[in-house]
């Protein structure tokens, strides 16, 4: 028997995550995370990486630790990790789909944001050689903003940045876009609908909660959510 199809509301504002998701920055954490994990004969499994996807790094650091049971503090992986990533963050490439999505949502003037766990300095390495890109967004919140006080898969960094819009967007009427399980939760918990592009890797089982997924934002069809539609 064939599932459900879910019933779509119209929406008026959409929401992105970044890492993931607008940047194919995962990979890189991919890379780092294994090459240091491998020293002490661990395995930064997708397993693992499911668990931190979306979560703010120090919170990130410390799931690594106990669930791999590295011998390193919190403050050693992440100082170590950090320096790695320092140089690969600016190779970081947006993501298939995402320039024709954001061109068409421009040009119908649909309210964008970006939600995103990244603190200030990451954000800006990761999006340095794509400053244009995000100055089409019409706010951005950083997982260090004071306002948000508890990281995904807690809410409040959708609800912040809901709030920030002028005038701000009735949680219901707001889309969000998100790659991580944490993500989907925090989406869902803010009273969002959210579309899930999951890695391929990922399993399947942490996509079951997301309103619809997509192999790719190439697939997003606006007109499912009352939006314009591709022309």
């Amino acid at each position: 028997m064939a599932a459900p199809i879910p019933q779509l509301r119209p929406v008026t504002h959409l929401l992105f995550d970044m890492d993931g998701l607008l940047l194919d920055t995962e990979r890189l954490y991919s890379v780092v995370f294994q090459d240091i994990c491998g020293r002490y004969g661990k395995e930064y499994s997708w397993h693992v990486k499911s668990l931190v996807m979306g979560k703010k790094a120090p919170e990130a650091a410390q799931i690594i630790i106990d669930v791999l049971q590295l011998p390193m503090s919190k403050e050693e992986l992440l100082r170590e990790s950090q320096e790695k990533l320092h140089d690969l963050f600016p190779t970081a490439a947006l993501m298939p789909g995402v320039e024709k999505l954001m061109n068409h949502l421009r040009k119908h003037h649909v309210p964008v944001a970006v939600a995103t766990s990244s603190g200030a300095a990451s954000f800006e390495r990761k999006t340095r050689a794509h400053k244009e890109f995000f100055s089409w967004f019409d706010h951005i919140v950083l997982g260090d903003d004071p306002e948000v006080r508890s990281g995904k898969p807690d809410p409040d960094i959708f609800l912040v940045c809901a709030k920030r819009f002028s005038p701000a967007a009735p949680a219901d009427k707001c889309l969000v876009f998100e790659d991580a399980p944490n993500g989907v939760e925090a989406a869902l918990a803010a009273g969002m609908q959210v579309v899930m592009v999951p890695d391929a890797n990922l399993h399947r089982d942490l996509t079951a909660k997301a309103t619809v997924v997509l192999r790719s934002l190439q697939d997003f069809r606006p007109e499912l959510f009352g939006l314009p539609p591709y022309e």
